[in-house]
């Protein structure tokens, strides 16, 4: 797999944070991400200026295909923006490939 192109940091951030507000839209996605990543919503208010935490949400976007589908198809992004974004915040290369 070639190396994606690089994102600036500004546009990672805000995708991730469009990718939070996609979560927050529907409450069974929000009660899903609550459940896999231990927060609540005051914890999110503790975490989102803490490094990685947008990349976490990156993460955890991809981590559920048909969530990452969803996503893409609500904001029109191309399906290896999520990680472009993910790398550009810190986070660690995956494996796998996104949707």
């Amino acid at each position: 797999m070639k190396a994606p192109r690089s994102m600036p940091a500004e546009a990672a951030e805000a995708l991730a944070i469009q990718a939070l507000g996609f979560l927050a839209e529907d409450s069974e996605r929000l009660t899903r991400f609550f459940g896999v990543t231990g927060l609540d919503p005051s914890g999110i208010r503790d975490q989102v200026g803490e490094p990685g935490f947008l990349a976490g949400v990156l993460a955890y976007l991809a981590s559920d295909e048909q969530t990452a589908g969803d996503f893409i198809a609500h904001t029109g992004c191309a399906p290896d923006d999520i990680f472009r974004a993910h790398i550009a915040l810190g986070g660690q290369p995956w494996e796998r490939e996104i949707p």
